[in-house]
């Protein structure tokens, strides 16, 4: 109830600037060698537990990032060059760490989010304002579990993206099922939280989500990334538990 009242009464900027003071603060308080963040470079004795079912060592406790951010981060570094070159980049409901080292990558970069005061620009991803083929790199990481109209957002993601560009798609997934799990009886926070995992979900994808992303106009590539490291590096990193750590690479090929 606490929280809702200050959602209210204080500004989103300024919400967010005050999670981020205290976080810098709580990093302080956790220095050591036993993890390492790659999204803030800094070392710590812990990383903190993070979930409606916590996840220990999830979240640095200086910048906030979690495994799915930090893995994306070295895949972005090591596998792409989104960081050269002023790439334009469309980026949704950023993660702030990620998002700070892309700004200044590229004055073509654009975060977006459904709500004001979380990124540069309001957009709503099944209704996109922008151009046909306008960005040569997209980010949208666990988003798409929360959309209404899944197909349509996706159509949209690849709508925007260039000939020859690239998108990468992250979501929640529970490895153990195929089929993505929907319920729209399910409309309580409650309900969503029993069924879904997290009260703002609208769908737990299955092992079927790259499916789901295929269209005639892409090619769809499935990375496990972590798979790159030592057992040793993935606990010192935290690169979490895969469910929702798979990238999902999507280059728009040309139509013939």
């Amino acid at each position: 109830m606490i929280k809702e009242i200050l959602k209210k009464v204080i500004k989103t900027e300024f919400r967010i600037k005050i999670r981020r003071n205290i976080f810098e603060l709580k990093g302080l308080l956790h220095k050591g060698n036993k993890f390492y963040c790659i999204c803030c470079n800094q070392s710590f004795n812990k990383f903190l537990s993070f979930g409606n079912e916590k996840r220990e060592d999830a979240q640095c406790p200086s910048c906030g990032s979690l495994e799915r951010t930090r893995l994306l981060n070295y895949y972005l570094i090591n596998e792409t060059d989104i960081f050269f070159d002023n790439k334009s980049i469309l980026h949704f409901a950023p993660e702030s760490m990620l998002s700070k080292s892309l700004k200044k990558s590229s004055n073509k970069y654009l975060s977006v989010d459904i709500q004001k005061g979380y990124a540069d620009k309001i957009e709503d991803i099944q209704n996109l304002t922008f151009e046909d083929c306008a960005y040569d790199y997209i980010i949208c990481s666990c988003v798409l579990g929360h959309i209404p109209d899944e197909k349509k957002a996706i159509d949209e993601l690849y709508r925007v993206l260039k000939i020859g560009a690239k998108a990468y798609i992250l979501t929640v997934i529970n490895l153990n099922v195929y089929e993505t799990l929907e319920d729209s009886s399910a409309i309580s926070d409650e309900q969503r939280l029993k069924l879904f995992g997290e009260k703002d979900l609208l769908r737990l994808h299955g092992t079927d989500f790259i499916e789901r992303l295929k269209r005639s106009k892409v090619s769809v590539k499935q990375i496990d990334y972590s798979l790159n490291f030592s057992l040793h590096d993935r606990r010192r990193f935290s690169f979490g538990n895969k469910e929702r750590e798979l990238i999902f690479e999507i280059e728009k090929i040309k139509q013939d």
